[in-house]
């Protein structure tokens, strides 16, 4: 049997190297004014707790967490 390991090893308080910050995840509403590296401008439609759907004029796309590529405007 084989055990799995979560997706991070533990930090050992020992190390001298600090452990890895978790990164925050933006918090979207529906009417946030948003660009998009690759959809550009849009505006929030929906959210919900594994997608934010965002109208960007000619589509509307669901982008899933982490949201590196959206953007408060």
């Amino acid at each position: 049997m084989t055990t799995s390991r979560g997706s991070r090893p533990k930090h050992l308080s020992s190390s001298p190297f600090k452990p890895a910050v978790e990164p925050d995840i933006e918090v979207f509403e529906v009417g946030d004014r948003v660009t998009h590296d690759l959809y550009g401008l849009g505006r929030v439609t929906q959210v919900d707790s594994h997608a934010v759907t965002v109208d960007c004029g000619a589509q509307s796309v669901r982008i899933r967490p982490p949201y590196a590529k959206l953007h408060h405007l």
